[in-house]
């Protein structure tokens, strides 16, 4: 990886080149997402929310910016320039968090009549930023989850987010479109049943947490994460060249793609831990 990583951080004991990588790649693919989240709700607001739409702007510059230096940064880089980026934008995920969950009280409480951000829009977007910003805490602090309680987590949090993807993708077909609205009902009513057999599984714990129980957990929502990967994209290069009625901006569809290969990645790396024989934390 590079000549610092069998360095071991003397607090946290995290590998060093590990931890480098892997920050410049959460930061990479989220300042992404966070970025895009502030365009997708500022469409959505009116024209006269001049105050709340300025303030999306300025949550685009902010991830923008933070998204070019992370892709100009070096995986050798130095880990302390790291940790101090990862507070960096641990902190601008947090400010975006705390707007994301003022629009939505203001929605919640009718203060914006006629905007276009359905609430649970809002919602699934806070959830990211939260998760994005507990992620660089836990890269900071080392406090790494075993691989069993990681892979029960990460699963509850990123099914429900499909899940969401299904039920987004549904409201925003033209309802013309009965074939593929009756697709994406399928697909969210699937993904909310993985989800609360991930969150029994998780009840169940520690004894669920076997290799054959989680191996099968893996597979299944692999399974099922692949189908609607290959929906959205499907959907995706649909809309793009104009062949489906819908109010579902290109970069919103891509988005959700997105994130569903983001998920099988994650997958992958979990079952290839899971069935090495040698399972390493979450990192």
């Amino acid at each position: 990886m590079n000549g610092n990583e069998n360095l071991q951080h003397p607090d946290t004991g995290v590998i060093s080149g590990m931890f480098v990588e892997r920050s410049l790649n959460e930061i990479r693919f989220w300042s992404r997402i966070m970025k895009e989240h502030s365009l997708f709700l500022r469409l959505g607001f009116r024209a006269e929310d001049t105050q709340l739409i300025q303030e999306a702007n300025q949550f685009y510059q902010l991830f923008e910016r933070i998204e070019q230096t992370a892709h100009s940064t070096s995986n050798q880089a130095d880990p302390e320039q790291i940790r101090r980026f990862n507070s960096e934008v641990q902190q601008a995920a947090t400010s975006i968090f705390a707007f994301k969950r003022k629009v939505l009280g203001l929605i919640l409480t009718c203060k914006l009549p006629g905007a276009n951000n359905f609430p649970l829009l809002v919602d699934h977007t806070s959830r990211e930023a939260n998760y994005f910003r507990k992620r660089l805490i836990e890269l900071n602090e080392g406090k790494l989850k075993p691989l069993p309680d990681a892979i029960i987590k990460e699963n509850v949090f990123f099914l429900r987010i499909m899940a969401d993807h299904a039920k987004f993708i549904g409201h925003l077909l033209d309802p013309s479109e009965r074939k593929l609205i009756d697709i994406a009902q399928n697909f969210s009513n699937d993904f909310d049943q993985l989800m609360y057999q991930a969150r029994d599984l998780e009840s169940m714990k520690p004894q669920s947490q076997t290799v054959p129980l989680l191996d099968q957990f893996l597979d299944q929502n692999r399974v099922s994460v692949s189908s609607l990967r290959d929906f959205k994209k499907t959907a995706r290069d649909l809309i793009e060249q104009c062949k489906i009625k819908s109010i579902i901006h290109p970069l919103l569809a891509d988005h959700v793609f997105r994130e569903a290969d983001r998920f099988l990645e994650i997958i992958d790396m979990f079952d290839a831990h899971l069935t090495s024989g040698t399972p390493q934390p979450r990192f």
